[in-house]
């Protein structure tokens, strides 16, 4: 499994599961599938006799198809209909949502990756260590997995309401977004041993709930404690909701 380290703008770095060439290329035929589905639709709706009805209908679809990707990828968050499907999206590699500049230049270099020879994007993603076609390589881009790697259910602590007592209360201005995050960078230190990344999470965490841990706690339990406070207050909530 491939994966590329992303430094969020809180400077803390996850890893995410690069899409491999088969997924792009899957995500190709299903966009390709899509117009020639169209074409076919066009012909039977328009009628071997009208041919001008049928000839502006397929320069419409041409024109559309040309356009694709970069639409697509500008309105919908980096992902094309067969994208979507197969559950991958474009990403800046600085951590920020690609610009329209980057979606643009990828969209351009398409003439170099397919059109010319059809299979120098392949090649050069199969190569390359973030599997980058030369668009990508070009705009700072690249394809991720959009299915979370971690979820709210599959964080690491799940207390008892009875036996755990929350020691940061300041946890309830989390997120569950926020709390997969710090749990991500637990996970990511485990795998690593990166202290940097343990540091950094905590000192936003510090700074943004307005916490001062005690001495004897360190970042690393400091965090540890509040994904366990958090998982526990939303515990509690949740009992309490549907009792």
């Amino acid at each position: 499994m491939q994966t590329v380290t992303i430094h969020t703008t809180q400077n803390v770095g996850i890893d995410y599961e690069i899409a491999g060439v088969g997924d792009r290329v899957l995500a190709r035929m299903i966009d390709y599938g899509i117009f020639i589905a169209l074409g076919v639709a066009g012909l039977i709706a328009t009628g071997a006799t009208q041919s001008d009805l049928m000839m502006y209908y397929f320069i419409g679809l041409y024109v559309i198809f040309v356009f694709y990707d970069l639409i697509c990828e500008v309105f919908f968050n980096g992902q094309s209909l067969g994208k979507r499907i197969m559950k991958i999206r474009v990403i800046s590699l600085d951590g920020k949502r690609p610009s329209f500049g980057q979606y643009l230049l990828r969209w351009l270099f398409r003439i170099v990756d397919f059109m010319i020879t059809g299979i120098i994007g392949l090649i050069a993603a199969a190569v390359t260590k973030n599997v980058q076609r030369v668009g990508d390589m070009v705009a700072g881009t690249t394809l991720i997995r959009t299915k979370p790697r971690t979820t709210i259910e599959q964080l690491v602590f799940t207390p008892t309401v009875d036996t755990y007592e929350p020691v940061f209360k300041e946890a309830t201005q989390l997120t569950d977004r926020d709390v997969a995050l710090v749990n991500e960078v637990i996970q990511a230190y485990f795998k690593t041993g990166n202290t940097t990344l343990v540091y950094n999470m905590a000192e936003k965490m510090k700074g943004y709930l307005g916490i001062t841990p005690p001495e004897t706690m360190n970042d690393l339990l400091f965090l540890q404690t509040i994904v366990k406070d958090y998982t526990h207050i939303v515990t509690v909530n949740a009992q309490l909701t549907n009792s």
